[in-house]
């Protein structure tokens, strides 16, 4: 009998012993790194992706091309401008009037389900002190077809008249915060889409839609296409001292939105020319 006893003690003291060393195993698994979050890896992943309605213009551009200094003073004459969406809420345009900006560009829509609940302050309150002003749509090529996405943003404030005071619309097309950077099409198909945008718009406006993209995202989702140039006046983004290079098609820029870090309102753009020229542009 004593024989028995030291066996069930051992046995229990072995039981013990093997569910120490698992639990040890498991305590030294947990502390890896990586190991503690990699569970959660795709709730973490879908939380960091903004809500839908929120992309604004350039929102993507440090992200995928970094950001540089402020441009050089030139001798070229250049007429300061921002873009506004929703994000800004209400802009104070007194105080950018004074700080000499003369034109902006407020977000009307993106896809077709959504408009800026602050478009009314902005597009009219812009006018209000005597900026020159329009209206932009960003563009999500992935949930309905360019014409209905024209048609859309111009039923929601896109629209043109020659009243010396309204730019063509905008058509923003660049890294798709929700997912896919070109939204999950061929360098064929977006090119298909924005030339059914494009297209659509005029056929509604009269006027050429202006394109606002950064070079990289036009390279890798169109193949860098050169076959809006001709006729899309080219707002580009590029973060830096330098436009720099230019996408396929544009001997020029008409616009660049260099910083999204400028007073008042972070966004910052320069018109290639002096104020007549913005009003050229206006006017069609």
């Amino acid at each position: 009998m004593p024989v028995l006893r030291s066996t069930s003690k051992a046995s229990r003291r072995s039981r013990f012993a093997a569910a120490g060393t698992l639990l040890a195993a498991l305590s030294l698994l947990l502390t890896l790194p990586g190991a503690a979050s990699a569970a959660g890896t795709h709730d973490s992943a879908a939380a960091k992706k903004p809500a839908r309605g929120t992309a604004t213009m350039g929102m993507g551009v440090v992200a995928h091309d970094g950001q540089g200094g402020l441009p050089r003073d030139t001798r070229a004459v250049q007429t300061e401008g921002v873009d506004v969406s929703g994000h800004q809420g209400n802009v104070n345009w007194s105080t950018l009037w004074n700080s000499g900006v003369k034109w902006a560009y407020t977000k009307a829509t993106e896809g077709t389900y959504y408009t800026n609940e602050y478009f009314a302050q902005q597009y009219n309150g812009s006018y209000n002190v005597g900026m020159i002003r329009g209206a932009y749509h960003f563009a999500t090529p992935n949930t309905t077809s360019g014409a209905v996405q024209a048609n859309y943003f111009v039923d929601h404030g896109g629209g043109w008249s020659r009243d010396g005071k309204t730019l063509p619309g905008v058509l923003d097309i660049e890294w798709n915060p929700y997912g896919d950077q070109c939204f999950g099409k061929t360098a064929a198909g977006m090119v298909s889409w924005i030339r059914d945008f494009v297209n659509t718009y005029k056929a509604r406006t009269g006027r050429d839609a202006v394109i606002y993209t950064a070079t990289s995202w036009w390279k890798t989702c169109t193949g860098n296409n050169a076959g809006f140039g001709a006729t899309n006046p080219l707002w580009v983004a590029r973060y830096d001292s330098t436009v720099g290079e230019l996408p396929a098609g544009w001997g020029f820029y008409t616009i660049w939105q260099y910083t999204s870090s400028g007073p008042t309102v972070g966004d910052h753009d320069r018109f290639n020319g002096a104020l007549d020229r913005v009003q050229a542009l206006a006017n069609g």
